[in-house]
């Protein structure tokens, strides 16, 4: 993909380091990490424990900060739930609001009406193979059941940029395939731009269009692979999976990540 300026991308990183601690005693998560993320990709973070993963895609979030270089967002500093869904490795649900609330919570914020509310929640429920939880209480849930809440609840406002930190590890592995299928198929409809952290080549190749991969020590860039599969809405997973091409990628990705 041709680069544009650096005010045009949504995700801008150039030199970012993040450190812990006191200065006597400092532990460096990521070091001299530059990446840039234009509209509309899928851009996937793999690497082994430790690596700065997530601490990355919490400094797009806005929930942490550059100890030194850029980190920009849309041209301005990240700044929290400013236009930006993030679906975390835990649901972070409010346990005080019914599965319908917590979504319908979503929808307030981001000025959808009143009257609109029950059925967009009944329809995201339903893409997340929750139909009719909308009145039960979070904690009536399995753990996988929380977490499909938490996804839809992020893809409630349908947002420009989505968050995603390993948001199908704790699933069925049926449940995971389909929710794979679910956001592919919204980033694609929508032109969504993803950072989506994961520990499996499978899962990065499946679901990105580059595969960014981390090494620890600190935690920094080794490769940037553009995966050059069928990402059209339509394309389904399976036969994307039977495909030698995807067997190459994601051989590569392995060897890379080792």
């Amino acid at each position: 993909m041709p680069r544009t300026e650096v005010a045009t991308a949504v995700v801008d990183l150039a030199g970012v380091a993040v450190r812990y601690g006191p200065p006597k005693r400092q532990v460096t998560a990521v070091e001299g990490v530059d990446l840039r993320i234009e509209a509309g990709e899928f851009v996937v973070l793999v690497g082994p424990s430790g690596c700065g993963k997530t601490t990355l895609l919490r400094v797009v979030a806005g929930f942490e900060r550059a100890a030194t270089g850029r980190a920009l967002v849309r041209g301005s500093a990240p700044l929290p739930g400013r236009g930006a869904g993030v679906v975390f490795q835990q649901p972070r649900l409010f346990p005080w609001r019914t599965v319908g609330g917590n979504i319908a919570f979503a929808l307030a914020r981001h000025g959808v009406p009143r009257a609109e509310r029950p059925a967009r929640v009944a329809e995201l429920l339903e893409r997340v193979g929750l139909a009719g939880t909308a009145g039960r209480r979070t904690w009536e849930l399995s753990g996988g059941q929380q977490q499909r809440v938490a996804i839809a609840r992020a893809l409630a406002a349908e947002p420009e940029l989505l968050l995603m930190d390993e948001p199908f590890a704790a699933l069925d592995a049926l449940t995971r395939e389909r929710l794979q299928e679910e956001v592919r198929s919204l980033a694609g409809r929508l032109g969504t731009t993803v950072l989506f952290v994961t520990h499996s080549a499978e899962e990065a190749v499946l679901l990105g269009s580059r595969v960014v991969v981390m090494a620890a020590g600190p935690g920094r860039v080794v490769a940037d692979l553009p995966i050059d599969l069928d990402r059209a809405p339509s394309a389904d997973l399976p036969t994307l999976r039977a495909s030698p091409r995807f067997t190459h990628l994601r051989t590569r990705l392995t060897e890379l990540t080792r």
